[in-house]
């Protein structure tokens, strides 16, 4: 997309907010599930339990969760269609044989009982959610091949008409399931989410239809270089070992706080106060496509999105600030949620620290839009590692060094680690022109034909 007006925030606002809609409807999947499993029988089990399996499944998923940003950056005509369609097909294969191959009794045993450490009452409750999880990750990368084929065609509100087909299937599926099963929590919980993945990636196929037809209609350009699968692999190669390496956060800290003070009760209420956090985050996350969408090839439109992404920043972190710091709080956590008292309680400082959240999420993925859309994708997944590294320390030395509840030293660790990641992706595209942050201004190499 060449930018041959100035873009104006109208503009990035109106193209942004579907997206943001979209994230915004999927984090509230979270509270959902969690609200209907503190309502049934054993609930700090099935919370536990619900935090293992959402975790695995999150972990096998990882290598189609930046399919969106690759369809949006790379998908302009037949042959890249094709070419990345083929791409899309064979990790979504090679992740459901991972989630098969985990869900064999021995070795969920292994991992979840003897490297874990989990109880096997929670051993037990998460194998069986897990297993009625196994569509997720195919469905997902589906959908989001097709959702980026959406995005780079300014088609984003049909991008929210899929979610709300998720929310809507997710809604119905685990209500029905609470109200006439006598099924444990964690299994309705997972019956829900799989239903709304499978429905969403349905139905935006079917809304997809017409642009994929306007993609396929296109001849490359004499002088691009073809989307060969080598190409493909270099490009896309870091963006899947970043998500490998962010979505690994949640069984490493599962890991950590699982062998911490208090570890049954940070299990159960670090889903539901993460699930919040989201609410507030996803404005951010559905920053990444816009700025990849809106960028232009000359990147003119970079200060309008900087200005945004500051923008955003700011408002989303002070919105969460008005929920964790006053009387909403436990409202959310008790009557929303469905926490007892002293769970509701005890979440509160872990929500206090996770505050800045928003705001770092804001910053990184416009940072990490600069350099997709410029194809300089391993500065991205150098970032994540440090973010990674930056987590396991700080829970390791909460829980070991400073005998720190468990909820309260992933919650510190999250935050530390997300600014280890934007001070080094901040340093980065200084060296090559700038720091959004301090000048809004980046020149970063022009994105190869």
């Amino acid at each position: 997309m060449s930018t041959s007006t100035p873009l104006s925030t109208g503009r990035i606002a109106r193209f942004w907010a579907p997206l943001a809609a979209t994230w915004l409807m999927m984090a509230a999947e979270g509270p959902f599930v969690a609200a209907l499993i503190a309502r049934l029988a054993e609930p700090k089990l099935n919370l536990a339990a619900w935090g293992v399996a959402i975790a695995f499944a999150m972990l096998i998923e990882a290598p189609v969760i930046m399919i969106m940003s690759a369809a949006t950056a790379l998908v302009r005509d037949r042959a890249s269609f094709g070419a990345m369609r083929r791409f899309i097909y064979v990790i979504n294969g090679g992740v459901t044989l991972v989630m098969l191959a985990l869900l064999l009794p021995p070795v969920f045993r292994l991992v979840a009982g003897r490297l874990i450490g989990l109880p096997d009452e929670v051993v037990r409750l998460a194998h069986l959610a897990t297993g009625l999880l196994l569509p997720w990750p195919a469905a997902i990368g589906y959908r989001r091949f097709y959702q980026g084929i959406l995005i780079g065609q300014d088609l984003t509100r049909r991008v929210a008409y899929g979610t709300l087909v998720r929310l809507g299937g997710m809604a119905t599926v685990g209500l029905t399931v609470y109200r006439f099963t006598s099924l444990p929590g964690v299994c309705v919980g997972a019956l829900a989410l799989s239903a709304g993945v499978v429905l969403e990636a349905a139905a935006t196929r079917l809304w997809a239809r017409q642009a994929v037809r306007t993609v396929r209609s296109r001849e490359p350009r004499q002088d691009a270089v073809p989307l060969t699968t080598a190409r493909m692999v270099r490009f896309y190669l870091p963006l899947a070992l970043t998500s490998l390496l962010a979505i690994g956060v949640h069984p490493l800290v599962t890991f950590l706080v699982a062998r911490s003070r208090m570890s049954l009760e940070s299990l159960a209420v670090l889903p539901v106060v993460t699930g919040l956090v989201f609410v507030f985050r996803s404005g951010g996350i559905a920053l990444q496509e816009v700025c990849i969408a809106l960028l232009g090839d000359d990147r003119s439109g970079r200060h309008a999105l900087a200005s945004f992404a500051a923008v955003l920043a700011a408002a989303s972190t002070g919105a969460l600030a008005l929920v964790a710091f006053t009387p909403a709080a436990h409202i959310w956590l008790e009557r929303v949620s469905g926490l007892k008292p002293d769970l509701a309680a005890f979440a509160l400082l872990p929500l206090a620290l996770l505050v800045l959240m928003p705001a770092f999420e804001a910053l990184l993925n416009y940072q990490r839009a600069l350099l997709v859309h410029a194809h300089r994708t391993p500065p991205i997944t150098w970032a994540t590692g440090i973010e990674v590294a930056g987590i396991a320390l700080v829970i390791a030395a909460g829980t070991l060094g400073f005998d720190l509840v468990g909820a309260v030293a992933a919650a510190s660790g999250l935050v530390v680690g997300r600014l280890l990641a934007t001070g080094y992706l901040c340093r980065v595209l200084r060296s090559e022109g700038g720091c959004p942050v301090a000048s809004r201004t980046v020149a970063v190499a022009p994105p190869r034909p």
